[in-house]
């Protein structure tokens, strides 16, 4: 089977990251195996979308769109897919550069027909240059990245992680688009999910689909350095919280909390036991970090119970749009 062409839609929003898109543009333009093209949609931002438009007019294999629906990543998203022309789809973070084979990784994926989606592994870069010694692996997430628990190598999986992943263009002719009311909104709550949400919809409509991981398939994320502060975990695990109840609602507890379950079962009183295990050893942060898996967990639980009530009481407050292909393909080109 051929290799897929593949497309990469990077969404922005601030011009603060104005290095750090030009960064993640390059890592794409230098890949092992060539994008057939990058997309970089600016969400209802006119002053960033004029000067990405200027900076990339000369480049034909970038292109610079308006965001076409409400604001928001997930909106931004579904904008990419409209007006990408490749049979898949892979979405990079704008504050990330990708590794040299992090495309041909992500094809390798697509030999099996049956494949629906491939993501791959986000590793941190720290803004103080290294790991806060508080902060607990098991707890990546919150920062983006790939968290400790997930199984190496190429695997099977309910769902991938939407900075660092791929999509056929057939699982939304299926599914539909990601969820706008979900997901990020420039620097509101952090809520996320919407890549949950997201596969766990496709595999409703296409039971036989594979979604994968491969941890060859590797970007370097940037975690700037108000998050590596304990007030933004606590904000992030509450606004997972709130998050998981939107999915739960909208897919079922079953299946919407069914990897919640493993992980909290199973990776994070490990991560517990080894924070002790540091601190009666005097090694550093052992302590904070058995401290911080308890809190996370503990503000989690908390935001998917307030939101589980709120959900309830007005039912799931978020829609899935079906993907246009004339959506957003002529209006905010440069």
């Amino acid at each position: 089977m051929n290799a897929p062409d593949i497309s990469v839609v990077i969404c922005v929003y601030t011009e603060d990251r104005w290095e750090d898109i030009l960064a993640a543009v390059a890592s794409v333009r230098t890949q092992s195996r060539p994008a057939r093209e990058t997309l970089l949609v600016v969400d209802h931002n006119q002053a960033l979308l004029d000067r990405l438009s200027k900076e990339y007019k000369e480049t034909e294999e970038v292109r610079v769109l308006a965001n076409a629906g409400p604001r928001g990543l997930s909106a931004g998203r579904n904008t990419g897919i409209a007006a990408s022309g490749g049979e898949v789809i892979a979405f990079l973070d704008d504050d990330a550069v990708a590794e040299r084979d992090w495309l041909r990784h992500f094809a390798e994926g697509y030999e099996d027909p049956r494949v629906m989606a491939v993501g791959g592994r986000t590793m941190p870069i720290w803004a103080s240059g290294r790991r806060p010694a508080w902060f607990p692996a098991e707890f990546d997430w919150v920062v983006g990245c790939t968290y400790k628990g997930l199984p190496p190598g190429r695997v099977r999986v309910r769902n991938v992680l939407g900075g660092n992943a791929s999509f056929r263009r057939t699982a939304f002719d299926a599914a539909g688009g990601f969820a706008t009311g979900i997901g990020r909104d420039g620097d509101r709550r952090p809520l996320g999910c919407e890549e949950t949400e997201l596969c766990i919809r496709l595999t409703r409509a296409r039971p036989d689909a594979v979604l994968l991981i491969d941890d060859r398939a590797v970007i370097h994320h940037r975690v700037p350095e108000v998050r590596e502060h304990f007030a933004y975990f606590r904000t992030r695990t509450y606004a997972e919280g709130l998050s998981k109840a939107l999915v739960a609602r909208s897919v079922g507890a079953d299946k919407g909390l069914e990897s919640e379950r493993r992980y909290t079962t199973r990776v994070l009183p490990a991560g517990v036991a080894r924070g002790l295990r540091d601190a009666l050893l005097a090694r550093p942060g052992g302590a904070g970090r058995a401290a911080a898996i308890v809190a996370g967990v503990v503000t989690a639980a908390g935001g998917y119970a307030l939101g589980s009530v709120r959900a309830r009481r007005s039912g799931a407050a978020f829609s899935v749009p079906p993907v246009d292909r004339t959506a957003g393909i002529e209006g905010g080109e440069p």
